[in-house]
């Protein structure tokens, strides 16, 4: 992990400083306060679902929906984003 500029508590691999703010939700570390809500793309997600997690402690931030793109998709992918809180 290295810094990523603008984004100096983003904790992410330098390489994959791409994937912030390229339009996509990639959730997961990228879906963080300190790396911007993903550049950005998470911010609407996040109002959206603002209680789907991934796991039971909502108070880490990397436990956002490491796979937003797959929630309100309208396929059931089931596991732990299959709850009321990710809209089913």
């Amino acid at each position: 992990d290295c810094v990523v500029e603008g984004y100096e508590n983003c904790h992410i691999h330098v390489l994959e400083h791409y994937w912030l703010g390229n339009g996509q939700c990639h959730g997961g570390r990228y879906n963080t306060e300190g790396c911007g809500w993903d550049g950005g793309d998470c911010v609407e997600f996040n109002k959206k679902y603002p209680d789907c997690y991934r796991g039971s402690v909502p108070e880490f931030d990397a436990l956002r929906d490491t796979y937003p793109d797959r929630v309100g998709d309208g396929t059931c992918d089931g596991g732990e984003s299959n709850t009321e809180a990710c809209g089913w």
